[in-house]
C-alpha cells in the first residue's frame, strides 16, 4: 500500500471516461435519470452552465471512479450517495459521501479523498485516491 503526501495509506485509486454525448442521451431519454444520479446541489450547478451535460458527465465519471476505488462496482453504492461539489473560493472538486458511499467506505476505513476533474468538448474524467 502506497503513502500520499498526507502520510495516510493510498486505499485506492480509481478513474472512469465518460462520452458526454452518451450522457447527454440519457437525460434526453430518462428525464428521471438525474434526479437519480444527482443531488440537488449538483443539479443546480450543472445546469446552470449553457452545456448541462459536460458537469454531469463529469460528475458521473467522479462518481463511477469512488465506487473503482473502493473496489465496487455499479450497484455498490448508490450513485446519489456521492455528491462532488466545488470550493467557492479556489474552485477545486471535492467530494461528499453520504448513505450507502458513506457506509461503503468507512467498511474500507478511507477517511479522506483527492479528487481531479476534466473534460473536453466529448469527453470526461475524473481521477480519484481514497486514503485512510
Amino acid at each position: 500500500m502506497g503513502v500520499a503526501a498526507s502520510g495516510q495509506a493510498i486505499i485506492g485509486i480509481g478513474t472512469d471516461l465518460v462520452e458526454i454525448d452518451r450522457i447527454a442521451v440519457a437525460i434526453a431519454r430518462t428525464p428521471r435519470f438525474v434526479h437519480r444520479v444527482f443531488s440537488e446541489a449538483e443539479q443546480t450547478y450543472a445546469l446552470a452552465a449553457t452545456s448541462p451535460a459536460e458537469r454531469f458527465a463529469v460528475r458521473f465519471a467522479a462518481k463511477e471512479a469512488v465506487l473503482k476505488a473502493m473496489g465496487l462496482g455499479l450497484g455498490g453504492a448508490a450513485l446519489a450517495d456521492i455528491e462532488v461539489h466545488r470550493n467557492e473560493t479556489t474552485g477545486q472538486p471535492f467530494l461528499q459521501l453520504s448513505g450507502s458511499a458513506q457506509k461503503a467506505a468507512e467498511a474500507r476505513n478511507i477517511t479522506q479523498w483527492q479528487l481531479s476533474l476534466s473534460h473536453t468538448k466529448t469527453m470526461a474524467q475524473a481521477f480519484v485516491i481514497a486514503t485512510g
